[in-house]
């Protein structure tokens, strides 16, 4: 049976970086839709939104459409836009598919979630910035987020990266029950991503627990719908 899915990205990205798994879950009959956020088109002025906007984006984009039965998937930063979405379109919603991504907590930004270094880094990054947007380092990118490419890859990715406005890493959330929704979630865990290193602040156990689930672990890194999207696209698919 066709379903629609409909791919959030995390930061930093456009929603070009989704089409290698979008064209596999195409070739198989699927509906997908990439939107890429306001705020992170290239060219696009960092300041000019906030959270709530690209929430009401999201929205707006499903809605629009009249978009139903949706796997809504986010990506990193994506869990929390998709977080702020689900309690709206929760009657056009088939499944919530949070992949290696945040799942907020009363009063915590994203700012908060992340170690204290990469915090430090983040604020100097904007403070310098002019634009309050921070632009990922080409170092943290290909050791962290993209270990699994070889460099040209990894250059060429970091090349199509836009800075990311600030204040969307600063603005909590309201944390979610999928329960208490009625939508099914899901929680996707890369094994070889390292963009949140083990320990205090790595991606499980905290984050899937926030739902009441358990992580599924697949294969690939942060960066695994542009490195493996076979078997990204095969594990959203079987969400």
């Amino acid at each position: 049976m066709a379903r629609t899915f409909v791919l959030i990205t995390g930061a930093w990205h456009g929603g070009w970086a989704w089409r290698p798994v979008a064209e596999r879950l195409r070739a198989q009959g699927h509906r997908v839709l990439a939107p890429t956020l306001p705020g992170l088109a290239d060219g696009d002025d960092p300041t000019a939104h906030q959270l709530g906007d690209v929430v009401d984006f999201v929205v707006d984009f499903v809605e629009s459409r009249d978009l139903r039965d949706v796997a809504l998937v986010g990506h990193s930063w994506g869990g929390y836009v998709i977080t702020g979405a689900a309690p709206r379109l929760a009657s056009r919603l088939d499944r919530l598919v949070y992949w290696s991504a945040f799942v907020p907590a009363e009063g915590r930004p994203l700012v908060d979630e992340v170690p204290p270094p990469y915090q430090e880094l983040f604020r100097d990054l904007a403070a310098a910035s002019g634009s309050n947007s921070v632009a990922m380092p080409f170092e943290v990118f290909a050791g962290a987020f993209i270990q699994d490419a070889p460099e040209p890859v990894q250059r060429t990715v970091h090349s199509l990266l836009v800075p990311h406005p600030f204040q969307y890493f600063t603005t909590p959330v309201a944390p979610l029950d999928p329960a208490a929704l009625g939508v099914p979630a899901t929680y996707l865990l890369s094994v070889d991503d390292i963009a949140l290193p083990p320990g205090e602040y790595a991606w499980a156990p905290r984050f899937p627990e926030r739902l009441g689930v358990a992580a599924v672990p697949i294969p690939g890194s942060h960066e695994a719908l542009l490195t493996d999207p076979d078997a990204l696209a095969a594990a959203v698919l079987k969400a």
